[in-house]
């Protein structure tokens, strides 16, 4: 047998499947550590002073400079001190939660959010990227397309909620993403975001149609701190209100089917 004939003694189809095995192997527990820095450990309902990881284990924290030159950790080493507003439905663990309070407000199930920063996000020339026409004054509604500015918004009972007096764009994706809409209550009028996702236009009849809510629970959307900007967190928790009516805008909702 020749110098260095390896294949005369060794199989090497078996050792390259061995060598993809341990490589895979490793690959799983890589992503599986990695995917840890965000959710957990996880809150365990037996007691406070159990820590639920799993294996592997949770990576050790990691430090990532941000675009803005601020910093963050992860994984961030804090909990979400938010009460919680809801009750196990049973008395055993892992019961589903019964809201104790407006779940669509309180952000329970459905209507729940992360607590993302409270600054908008940005485009790449560092703009704020969702933003009004009347701030955006280069974007505007197509030619060919209808502007949902002036049309009735209705609620999931078919009552009137209000009039969209301004769309909302993304100027990294152009596209609309809210439709500032303008309510008559009796104490005044209110102006609140509506996400697109959730809304149907009805062109032929000037409406928008929201399945998600009622009209009155309008007057409850989560309002914006500036009225021309909206940051990372406003954004989920006006979602997640929109997101929890599908589940609690009526009593019904929340029950089965069957």
């Amino acid at each position: 047998m020749g110098t260095g004939a390896i294949t005369g003694y060794i199989d090497v189809a078996q050792v390259t499947l061995y060598v993809f095995w341990f490589f895979f192997a490793g690959l799983i527990f890589y992503l599986r550590r990695e995917d840890k820095r965000e959710g957990y450990p996880l809150v365990s309902e037996r007691s406070e002073h159990v820590l639920v990881q799993g294996f592997p284990s949770m990576p050790k924290p990691k430090t990532f400079l941000l675009r803005n030159g601020h910093t963050y950790q992860a994984p961030p080493g804090h909990v979400d001190e938010r009460e919680l507003k809801a009750v196990p439905a049973e008395p055993w663990p892992g019961a589903p939660l019964k809201p104790t309070g407006n779940p669509m407000i309180d952000g329970i199930g459905a209507a729940s959010y992360a607590l993302r920063e409270d600054v908008p996000e940005l485009t790449a020339e560092d703009q704020d990227r969702t933003v009004p026409l009347r701030v955006a004054t280069d974007f505007m509604v197509a030619a060919e397309d209808v502007s949902p500015i002036g049309m009735a918004v209705y609620g999931a009972d078919g009552v009137k909620a209000g009039v969209v007096t301004e769309v909302w764009i993304d100027r990294s994706e152009p596209m609309i993403r809210y439709l500032e809409t303008e309510l008559p209550l009796a104490e005044g009028a209110r102006t609140v975001l509506v996400p697109m996702n959730f809304c149907r236009m009805k062109k032929m009849k000037g409406e928008v149609h929201v399945a998600s809510i009622l009209a009155s629970q309008f007057a409850t959307v989560p309002a914006l701190a500036t009225p021309d900007r909206i940051t990372a967190r406003e954004e989920d928790k006006i979602t997640g209100y929109f997101g929890g009516g599908t589940i609690y805008a009526t009593p019904e909702r929340a029950e089965p089917i069957i």
